[in-house]
């Protein structure tokens, strides 16, 4: 498939996402109302046992943590209902002049408040510790006593869809402005925000191998020496071993091997990286870890960091990580698309170039062939004359 083909394919497969989102949005109103008339399944506040129970410490993990059914269900129904409205405007590229900037700027709320603001840690907990505990179970039995309903609950499943929603409203928010006006570009900050997405998980990183391996450093030595017992510095470090890997991967977003897979890759050595092999997951994990750190700032200015400094400090620096790899991939895309059309072109015009001289050549050879005499050079009227 050749780039244009390609590139129009993901084109396609973009605009659909609005239609996705809509469709979301308008069931997520539906069971808003639901919510409204019967609280089964609310999974916020009063209806998530995560939350039900903690007091005003709820509003610090999740700015709906103090909320119930009858309270907040009713606007979520209204909210969902315009969000699918907003979706389908977009998806359909409708509206001019103050009509678009409205709905790209609901579009930009709608993104912003399911992505960040109403999010806290447990997606991000969800999606690392998952495959960990699945490996864990599978063979060695561990953790004891932890089910998949308590991996996996409903309200955190909710806050992932809730995630991957304001994920479809921002790209359902980039293409409708693309088709109404221009892209920004965003080449020009794809290195330093690579950089910092590299440097903060490495920061947290140090800090949980530092517990893991016996320093209880910042800890209290009571609340330390529990933690042991439990494995849960242990599970932490593993946790920050996957951020290291992430920052290894990071780094492709700026080498040539995040273009082209690397020699001692058997099968694929040589071969392109295939643009969204690294921007979705880029982009994922860094929504996943914008929220929880917006979440870990909220605490921090409610409760203060204190005496906890090692424990959550690190963890505010989680929106530079967040927004380092959002924008690195996104300016990541953007270089290889412009690089690779490039490339398209001048080789369309090589061509083009090797066709022009090869139909110069046989034009030449076909005259030579019928006409001889036709390239014999002839006496100038003056020769003429002097013989």
């Amino acid at each position: 498939m050749g780039f244009h083909a390609a590139r129009h394919e993901a084109y396609g497969m973009r605009k659909n996402i609005g239609y996705i989102v809509a469709g979301f949005s308008f069931l997520y109103g539906i069971a808003g109302l639901l919510w409204t008339f019967t609280g089964k399944g609310y999974p916020f506040g009063t209806g998530d046992p995560y939350l039900d129970g903690a007091g005003d410490a709820a509003f610090d993990l999740n700015i709906l943590g103090l909320t119930t059914h009858d309270g907040a269900a009713p606007y979520i129904a209204g909210l969902g209902f315009l969000g699918a409205i907003v979706a389908f405007l977009m998806a359909r590229g409708a509206g001019r002049g103050a009509t678009r900037g409205v709905l790209l700027a609901l579009g930009w709320i709608y993104a912003a408040g399911l992505t960040v603001v109403v999010q806290d840690y447990r997606p991000l907990m969800m999606v690392a510790y998952t495959p960990i505990i699945a490996v864990g179970k599978a063979f060695f039995g561990w953790p004891e006593g932890v089910g998949w309903s308590q991996v996996v609950p409903w309200a955190t499943v909710n806050l992932l869809l809730l995630m991957l929603a304001g994920a479809g409203f921002a790209i359902t928010a980039i293409m409708y402005r693309r088709r109404t006006g221009n892209a920004i570009n965003l080449v020009r900050f794809g290195r330093p925000a690579v950089i910092t997405a590299m440097i903060v998980p490495l920061i947290y990183a140090a800090t949980r191998w530092i517990w893991a391996l016996g320093w209880g450093l910042g800890l209290d030595p009571e609340m330390y020496r529990r933690g042991q017992e439990e494995g849960l510095w242990l599970a932490g470090a593993s946790l920050a071993s996957m951020g290291i890997g992430g920052a290894i991967l990071t780094l492709g977003l700026l080498r040539p091997w995040g273009e082209r897979f690397p020699r001692w890759m058997l099968g694929l050595a040589g071969k392109r990286v295939p643009i969204n092999l690294a921007v979705i997951p880029g982009v994922l994990v860094g929504v996943l870890t914008l929220s929880a750190g917006v979440m870990y700032i909220r605490m921090a200015i409610s409760q203060g960091i204190g005496d906890k400094w090692m424990t959550n400090a690190p963890e505010t620096l989680w929106p530079l990580w967040g927004l380092g790899l959002i924008v690195g991939a996104i300016a990541y895309r953007q270089r290889r698309l412009a690089t690779e059309a490039a490339q398209e072109a001048e080789a369309v015009n090589e061509v083009k170039a090797a066709k022009q001289a090869h139909a110069a050549t046989a034009l030449t050879n076909a005259t030579a062939l019928t006409n001889p005499n036709a390239n014999t050079a002839q006496p100038t009227p003056a020769a003429k004359a002097a013989g």
